[in-house]
Parts: structure tokens; C-alpha cells; sequence
């Protein structure tokens, strides 16, 4: 190695001399973070920074935290232990690397999904509040949909009340102007499109703002439905996605109007919705069933002798759609398709609905309509793996679903009821095993019966 070279390199024996293991720290935290060699003083008077505190710091790592989230903290931390991190996360979310932001945003989503931390988000709302509309305005594709994300979750954790309704405010012409903006990433118009549901279910007291809402989403989604003397149209666009996610928005907004305005809604889309029926996304024909399913039920809660005149029609194509056995769809996405139709047929049909039992902890809730199914289905796709804590914990889920007051336990309590992972990957492990048997003693059985006949 030629002499020159060795001059930086640290003695086998010691850390080198001086100061010159902080600097070798700094010069590499500033090449892993920005990508170039600086000279970083990493608590200097001159430079304090957010953008040095982020490369510095001991949580300068948000990517861990959004991945780990705050389980870790639950069995090996404390809840200053979380709070700490998520003070680095938040002065994270204005640093000038956009991937930093959007794995802060991420962390922070993370976190609130799956713990209940009330008091310590509205001490930092307006904070946050900022760096959500910060990044929604100049962030691209991927941090545009993690601020969403963050704003939904946090709207979840403040519940309605004056806090909400001023993030609404703030964020809510913002997620509008993206969801409508045809220049926009549609993965970030899908996730925004939402999130600006959400926000508004929980949100929003203005009715003339809930019926500006269903106006934007009725926009969005409406561009699939097939014209009245349109039968071909190609609808497998990659826009797609975005329509579902306003339709699925829709939905749940419409649950929460009032009788006059959803009746006048009602009557606008039923005559279009079955057009999405016949869409070439399975997605989409799951959720436009769905949607009908939904409707129906809402105007016969209306009227209890609501009647529709397309019902013959609707119901055959309904049926063909449970019964379907195209050979150019997929085996998953038809037997996935079978399943929601039949139970939507059932829906339109008999006025039955197959319950179904959600548990979590010592609870159970039992979810008997399609309002409460798709409420449900929202708020899962928002909370993740944390709704199960939130139905526990979170008062306005509580009430959305009407279970009372959170149900009070110990930690002795608690610790016996959570299952520890490698636990989980035994019982598994067995698991699998055993079906794996069973299978196989059925196929030699069936083998013999083959042979002897």
C-alpha cells in the first residue's frame, strides 16, 4: 500500500490519536447519510442544525424503527424509551434526504398504529400537523403516501373533537388537490384518496365539507363506470387502483350521511355501479360488489320495502360472477371472487348477511352488516396489525363498533395473554406438520381405493 494511503488509516493497537476517531465517525456518518465526504463537527456551536443532528444522533436510523415499530420498545423498553425515539423521528421528518423523511414519516405511522399515545401527540400536533403538510406539498410519490398514512393514523389516535377538526382543515385541501391532480403519482392519489376519507369520517362536523368529499371521490370513481350506450370500453387502466380506493372512500362516507342526501345518492348510483361489474380487475368487481351489497342495506334500513327495478338483471349477473369459471382468470383471483359474491347475492337476495367474529384480547366483536364489515375492512387497511390494540384501547373505535369502555387489565393480565414469537413459530411449525400428515394419509388412502377398484 503505497504511504500516502496509510496516513488515515487507525493504528492496529489503539483507536489513533487526538480527536481523530470522532471526526473518522462524523466524515462517515455524513458520506452514509448525504452521499459526500464532509468535515462534520457533530455538536459544534456553528453548526446545530437538524439536517447534523440527524447524522449524529443515536436514532439516525429511522428505517429500524419503521420496521421494527415499537414492539421491541414493549418487551426490552419503556415508554420513555419510545418517546425518546419518536422526538428523533418527528426532527427527522424536516431533514433535506427525502428517503430520511419518508422512513421517519413511516416510523412515526408505525408507532401510533400500534400504541395508544394520546397525550404525547397533542403536545406535538401542530408540529406534526406542519411536517405532514410539508411533505405532502414538496415530497414526492413514496413520502406523499407515508404523510398520508401518518395523517390517517393520527387522526384515529386524536378521535373527533377540535384537535381533529383542525388537522382536517390543514390537511384536508391538500389531500383533495392531490387526489385530483391527474399529474399526480396514482399510488399517491390512491393512498391520499383514502386517508382524506378517513380523516373526513372521523373529522369532519361541517356537513356541507362531508358533501364536498363524496363530490371529489364521485369523480374519481364514476370514470369507470361504463357510459349509457358505452358497452365497450377497456377499464383496465392504470388508474384503476385510485378509482377503487375513491370508491371504497365513498362507501364509507355514505354510511354517515343523512337519510335526505343518501337517498339521493342512492338513487344516482345504482343504475351505475353495476356497470363495474363487468370490469376486467377483479379488484374492482370485489369492491363495486361490495358497494351494492352496502347499498342495499343501507335503503332498506330506509325503506323496508325498498324495491329495484334492474333486479333480475343485477342478480344473474351476480350469480355468474359467484359461479364464475373463466378459464383466463386466475385460480386465486376466482376462487377469491367466488367467495365475495356469493355472500353478496345472498346480500341483494334474502337480506342476509354470513357474521362474522373478530377477536382481540379477552373481547370479541361480531360483525353483522355490511356498514360494520366495511368500516372494519377501512380502518384495518389504516391501522395494519395495530387494530387489534386499538379495539382494546382506542375510545372512537370503541364507539364506532359499540363496545363500551375499554376493558381495564393488568400487565400480569396482558403478559399471559401475548403469546411470545418463537411460542407462535413452534405452535406453527406443529401445525403445518400435522396437516401435512393428514394430507398425505388421505392421499395414500385414496391411492388403495384406486388400486383395488
Amino acid at each position: 500500500m503505497p504511504k500516502n494511503k496509510k496516513r488515515n488509516a487507525p493504528h492496529r493497537g489503539g483507536s489513533g490519536g487526538g480527536g481523530s476517531g470522532a471526526a473518522a465517525t462524523a466524515t462517515a456518518a455524513a458520506t452514509t447519510t448525504g452521499g459526500q465526504h464532509r468535515n462534520v463537527q457533530p455538536f459544534s456551536d456553528e453548526d446545530a442544525s437538524i439536517e447534523t443532528m440527524s447524522h449524529c444522533s443515536g436514532y439516525s436510523d429511522p428505517s429500524s424503527f419503521a420496521e421494527d415499530g415499537p414492539e421491541v420498545l414493549d418487551e426490552e423498553g419503556t415508554q420513555e424509551d419510545l418517546e425518546y425515539k419518536l422526538k428523533g423521528l418527528i426532527d427527522l421528518t424536516l431533514d433535506k434526504s427525502a428517503k430520511t423523511r419518508q422512513a421517519a414519516l413511516e416510523g412515526i405511522k408505525n408507532a401510533l398504529a400500534s400504541k395508544m399515545l394520546y397525550e404525547f401527540i397533542l403536545e406535538r400536533r401542530m408540529t406534526l400537523t406542519d411536517s405532514i403538510e410539508r411533505c405532502l406539498k414538496k415530497g414526492k410519490s413514496d413520502e406523499q403516501r407515508a404523510a398520508a398514512s401518518l395523517a390517517a393514523v393520527l387522526c384515529v389516535q386524536l378521535g373527533p373533537g377540535f384537535e381533529s377538526e383542525e388537522l382536517l382543515k390543514t390537511l384536508g385541501p391538500i389531500l383533495k388537490k392531490i387526489v385530483c391532480d391527474g399529474t399526480a403519482s396514482v399510488q399517491a392519489r390512491q393512498t391520499c384518496a383514502t386517508c382524506f376519507g378517513v380523516c373526513c369520517f372521523i373529522a369532519t362536523d361541517d356537513i356541507t365539507e362531508l358533501y364536498s368529499t363524496l363530490e371529489c371521490l364521485e369523480s374519481i370513481f364514476t370514470k369507470s363506470c361504463l357510459k349509457e350506450k358505452d358497452t365497450d370500453v377497456s377499464r383496465s387502466a392504470p388508474d384503476t387502483v385510485l378509482h377503487i380506493s375513491s370508491l371504497l372512500a365513498w362507501a364509507l362516507l355514505l354510511t354517515i350521511c343523512p337519510v335526505s342526501e343518501a337517498k339521493k345518492k342512492l338513487e344516482l348510483h345504482f343504475h351505475k355501479l353495476p356497470s363495474l361489474l363487468s370490469c376486467d380487475d377483479v379488484n374492482m368487481r370485489i369492491a363495486a360488489g361490495e358497494s351494492l351489497a352496502l347499498l342495499f342495506e343501507l335503503a332498506r334500513e330506509m325503506e323496508s320495502d325498498f324495491f329495484y327495478e334492474d333486479m333480475e338483471s343485477l342478480t344473474q349477473m351476480l350469480r355468474a360472477l359467484a359461479t364464475d369459471g373463466n378459464k383466463h382468470r386466475a385460480k386465486v383471483d376466482k376462487r377469491k371472487q367466488r367467495s365475495v359474491f356469493r355472500d353478496v347475492l345472498r346480500a341483494v337476495e334474502e337480506r342476509d348477511f354470513p357474521t362474522e367474529t373478530v377477536k382481540f384480547g379477552p373481547e370479541r366483536m361480531y360483525i353483522d352488516s355490511w356498514v360494520k364489515k366495511h368500516t372494519y375492512d377501512t380502518f384495518k387497511e389504516v391501522l395494519g396489525s395495530g387494530m387489534q390494540y386499538h379495539l382494546q384501547s382506542n375510545e372512537f373505535l370503541r364507539n364506532v363498533f359499540e363496545l363500551g369502555p375499554p376493558v381495564m387489565l393488568d400487565a400480569a393480565a396482558l403478559k399471559t395473554m401475548k403469546i411470545p414469537r418463537f411460542e407462535r413459530h413452534l405452535y406453527n411449525s406443529a401445525a403445518f406438520k400435522a396437516r401435512t400428515k393428514a394430507r398425505s394419509k388421505c392421499r395414500d388412502k385414496r391411492a388403495d381405493v384406486g388400486e383395488f377398484f
